[in-house]
């Protein structure tokens, strides 16, 4: 018996993709500045490397924002889903765990 899948439109398809990479890259910046970059600064006395991973990270998260919120519209999702879905790329981890909950649930049709 197989399972219909809703088929995603091109415009929902590719802001599906740009929003999964762009989780990934802002998650893997952010793991960079927390776990790298912040602990060089503080314990070690090396700001050389958050003065240059903060501004990167700040401004993936600004390309995150705007590839977020463009899946949203396009999916239309409620307002509650897309701010959970925006903050997401401000704690560790959370992006990862947010990037596959989007994934599943825009390619199944259900509303986020």
């Amino acid at each position: 018996m197989a399972v219909d899948t809703p088929t995603l439109t091109p415009q929902v398809a590719g802001a599906l993709l740009r929003y999964r990479v762009m989780a990934y890259v802002v998650g893997v910046m952010l793991l960079v500045l927390v776990a790298v970059a912040m602990p060089l600064k503080y314990a070690a006395d090396v700001p050389e490397v958050s003065a240059v991973v903060s501004p990167v990270h700040g401004f993936l998260y600004i390309v995150y924002l705007v590839t977020a919120f463009d899946l949203a519209r396009k999916s239309r999702w409620t307002a509650k889903g897309t701010v959970l879905v925006l903050l997401a790329g401000v704690v560790p981890f959370l992006s990862f765990w947010a990037e596959r909950r989007v994934s599943t649930r825009v390619r199944a049709g259900q509303p986020l």
